[in-house]
């Protein structure tokens, strides 16, 4: 028989849990839950790292924690301090006992692991110090509190632009601290606000709902705001711990959460400790490529499975406010769904950087369907890095990121279709193996890869059986093997632009018998003829627009290079509208949906684009879910039209299962 157990701040840890007598910790509910048992926590803030002690048993047998509905529930990682004593004009600073933190205490942890980039001057922490809800800075002295500067803005490191950093009146918010044997001290400037007035609070938690051990299934949080916790860096080769995450575990749910403020990661379905703990940056003797791949067979011999690992569903959260990533992930993110969130503001802080950063950033998500999702003011929107087979990006909404959608030395199947790619720049295509079919594209196109493996014949990733972690092969990135279909190429108006649209391609065959024939010719040798050509590259039913360049190879388009759409994704009364006006002729051209058989296979892994569980693929569903089988015009919305298009756009949330 089901349980219910009850939390509230008026409980206590002695009661039994009931209505009348709750709970006062969500950890002491997570004690005496057993499978199909659930969790009401009632208003107020529970400062805290819940530790669930078990999980469920299956689908229908799982333990929930949720918020008591129409109530305000609040996770915090953090602690109000308000023990500040007065140092100069506006700098103050709280002496804590470093018992005050227990056995992890984030001013003594430093910022550190593979692929983090910058700042080189300076060792910054997992600390932070928030006034208000406002996140500081972590300064390089005490010195530096005292004459506070802030830069406008930085370099990006992706695109080589001048992008802003956050700040208030121009000026960034400054602490600083010193860790000694006994205590530690934390200095801010808090300007014209005096800290034990005001909600001044700093993070002690490295998470704030996390299980120590491995295995722990089934569990679902509903409903929680969740926030401030010291979360570490999460490169693809360390135990990536965020605010929130199953650890290593099978069957999570996580929605309706509202999480922001990580220092690093809000929510983490990827990797644990045991495959790889960022021996590149401590013991510096080899890659962390090698060490990339040595985690991919640790894990395998762990039981990295579809049985045992990933089967998540992250799906109506919104997540914003955090220092890397929103939702991060390798090898424990595998056959995932995550729709209808909203996540922005990531990694716009620019406290450091790393390669490591994104609205979602996933490493070896094998077939996972990324959809229906508003991903904004990210400095990457979605990175799908390794192992991206089976991968599915579709119906979401990108605008107003550094890039919108990143894809990188993978070898497929990926597909990516109506999707609105908003940004300047839309599309880092570092890959193979990728199908683009009726997307709105209206930023440029990066490319990394050529014929000769030159991004990438130096590391080799691997791919799999279809639908499995089984290891089949590796090979390098070559690029090309890709498939443009039926998608609106909107250029910026720039005719010495050659970054948008498919002329990027002129060079590479359209048919892989093309192909196939360029490499027989060669000498009779092996790997290094293939090096020696470009991978076909399929196209049809392509639009171009405001100097948008298409392929002479394509045959069927619709070219109106010199046609200036005024696009623009407009915020309007808690609405997000799509402009675009259409040339007279857009309706004309109409095509009949793509499906498995007509996308072909990919070269390499010789598979087909499939649903997860091998039947056909129709992509016969547009960015709002109506669904023909009759011929349509290019782009992800069917109802485009010839004119003016004025739609409300906010991406429609799926309905659940």
């Amino acid at each position: 028989m089901a349980n219910i157990f009850h939390v509230a701040k008026s409980g206590s840890d002695a009661n039994p849990g009931t209505a009348d007598k709750p709970f006062v910790t969500i950890n002491a509910a997570s004690i005496v839950a057993n499978p199909a048992d659930t969790i009401i926590v009632h208003e107020g803030e529970y400062r805290e790292c819940v530790n669930p002690r078990r999980g469920g048993l299956s689908n229908t047998r799982r333990i929930t924690y949720q918020a008591a509905k129409g109530e305000k529930v609040v996770i915090k990682g953090s602690e109000r301090i308000q023990s500040w004593e007065i140092v100069s004009e506006s700098v103050w600073k709280a002496v804590l006992p470093n018992s005050f933190f227990g056995d992890f205490n984030p001013y003594k942890e430093p910022l550190i692991g593979d692929w983090l980039i910058y700042p080189t001057d300076r060792q910054l922490h997992l600390g932070d110090v928030y006034l208000n809800g406002m996140s500081f800075y972590e300064a390089a002295s005490i010195k530096e509190l005292d004459t506070p500067k802030t830069k406008s803005h930085v370099t990006d490191h992706w695109t080589g632009e001048s992008v802003p950093v956050p700040c208030v009146n121009q000026t960034k918010y400054l602490w600083f601290s010193e860790v000694t044997e006994d205590e530690t001290t934390i200095y801010a400037n808090f300007f014209d606000a005096d800290p034990n007035k005001e909600l001044v609070e700093i993070n002690v938690r490295m998470c704030c709902f996390y299980p120590k051990k491995v295995g722990t299934n089934y569990i679902t949080i509903r409903g929680f705001e969740i926030a401030q916790a010291a979360t570490p860096w999460t490169p693809p080769t360390s135990d990536q711990v965020g605010m929130v995450g199953p650890n290593w575990s099978l069957g999570w749910i996580i929605e309706d959460n509202i999480l922001h403020d990580a220092k690093c990661s809000a929510i983490s379905i990827g990797k644990e400790a045991s495959t790889g703990e960022n021996e590149r940056t401590y013991r510096k003797d080899k890659p962390g490529y090698q060490y990339q791949l040595e985690a991919v067979f640790k894990a395998y011999k762990i039981g990295w499975s579809k049985e045992k690992i990933g089967s998540h569903i992250i799906r109506n959260n919104t997540i914003y406010d955090c220092g890397q990533n929103g939702i991060v992930g390798h090898l424990g993110c595998v056959f995932c769904e995550i729709y209808g969130n909203h996540i922005y503001n990531i990694a716009l802080k620019r406290e450091w950087f790393g390669w490591e950063v994104g609205g979602i950033k996933l490493h070896a998500a094998i077939d996972v369907h990324i959809h229906n999702n508003k991903i904004h003011d990210c400095s990457m929107g979605t990175w799908l890095d390794w192992q991206a087979q089976g991968s599915r990006v579709s119906k979401n909404l990108f605008y107003r990121n550094n890039i919108d959608l990143f894809i990188e030395v993978s070898h497929g199947p990926t597909l990516v279709d109506h999707n609105i790619l908003g940004s300047k720049y839309a599309i880092k295509n570092d890959t193979q193996g990728v199908a683009f079919v009726r997307n709105l594209i209206a930023g440029r196109l990066l490319l990394g890869c050529d014929n000769a493996g030159n991004y990438s014949k130096d590391r080799s990733t691997p791919y799999h059986t279809p639908h499995s972690t089984d290891i089949s092969g590796f090979s390098a990135t070559f690029g090309g093997d890709d498939r443009y279909y039926q998608n609106i190429f909107v250029g910026d108006g720039d005719k010495a632009q050659e970054n948008i649209g498919t002329a990027l391609f002129e060079a590479y065959p359209t048919s892989l018998e093309a192909y196939i024939k360029a490499v027989d010719t060669k000498s009779p040798c092996d790997h290094d003829v293939f090096f020696a050509e470009n991978q076909p590259v399929y196209l049809g039913g392509n639009v171009y627009l405001n100097e948008a360049k298409p392929s002479a190879k394509e045959k069927e388009k619709l070219d109106m290079q010199g046609f200036d759409p005024s696009f623009s994704i407009e915020e309007k009364d808690n609405e997000i509208y799509l402009n675009i006006t259409l040339p007279k002729g857009f309706e004309q051209l109409t095509s009949a949906p793509h499906n498995t058989n007509s996308l072909g296979r990919v070269r390499i892994q010789g598979a087909n684009f499939e649903n997860p569980d091998g039947t056909d693929l129709y992509l016969n569903s547009d960015f709002f879910g109506n669904t023909t089988n009759e011929k349509t015009v290019s782009g992800p919305i069917s109802n485009l039209k010839d004119g003016k298009n004025h739609i409300p756009i906010s991406a429609p949330q799926s309905l659940r299962a």
